[in-house]
């Protein structure tokens, strides 16, 4: 029988719930500060569950929300590039369990585990493929289509076919600042959506495939 291969007995999802050296977790409550705009950026993150959003806030003190993330995503890899601060703040949308793993150790383990270093491309290609949707996003679509997308994003619309529903409390502020308007137009067009049967409220937001013409829409 032959003898497997070290790579083959490493399981990326195994190694990302063992605390050792070089891997701390650590629990959040709901609207915690991971790591702000300016920190010395020395290690990347990985979420085991709960939400978390990556907000920019410019010398104004204006906020602009640029990513809401979930179990199973990475964030902070910056630090890998030789980035020395962080350009941007972390915080948690939900009670979270947040795994750091320190620059040292990341490097370590994508040099010498090939599942891992897999893992963790993926993610990056797939992070990479959503900022261009949105970059595209913010150009030609209008803020309502804006918002529309941002809510079937947020229910996971697409990852198992079907909207699932949205129990994070996410402000009309917070929905404000990811599609880039005000929040009197979230306003009016989420009381819009309701109406038309695409989204209900029901003590959880659930956002139904309907609300997928929207995107569409010409």
């Amino acid at each position: 029988m032959a003898k497997k291969t070290k790579s083959a007995e490493f399981d990326p999802h195994v190694f990302l719930a063992t605390v050792r050296r070089g891997r701390t977790t650590f629990e959040y409550r709901t609207g915690e500060v991971i790591f702000a705009q300016g920190d010395p950026a020395d290690a990347v993150f990985y979420i085991v569950r709960g939400k978390v959003k990556i907000a920019v806030i410019s010398e104004q003190g204006r906020e602009a929300v640029v990513a809401m993330l979930g179990e199973g995503d990475f964030f902070g890899e910056g630090c890998l590039i030789a980035q020395p601060l962080r350009l941007a703040t972390a915080a948690t949308l939900t009670v979270a369990t947040v795994m750091r793993l320190e620059r040292a150790e990341m490097i370590r383990t994508l040099h010498n585990e090939p599942a891992f270093a897999e893992v963790f491309t993926a993610h990056l290609l797939t992070r990479n493929s959503r900022v261009e949707a949105d970059l595209v996003d913010h150009l030609f679509n209008s803020s309502e289509k804006r918002l529309a997308r941002t809510l079937l994003l947020l229910a996971n619309f697409g990852k198992e076919g079907k909207p699932e529903p949205i129990t994070t409390k996410i402000s009309q502020e917070t929905l404000a600042e990811m599609v880039g308007t005000t929040r009197p137009r979230v306003s009016l067009f989420m009381n819009k959506f309701r109406k038309l049967g695409f989204i209900e409220y029901n003590g959880e937001l659930k956002v139904h495939s309907s609300l997928l013409s929207v995107v569409l829409r010409d």
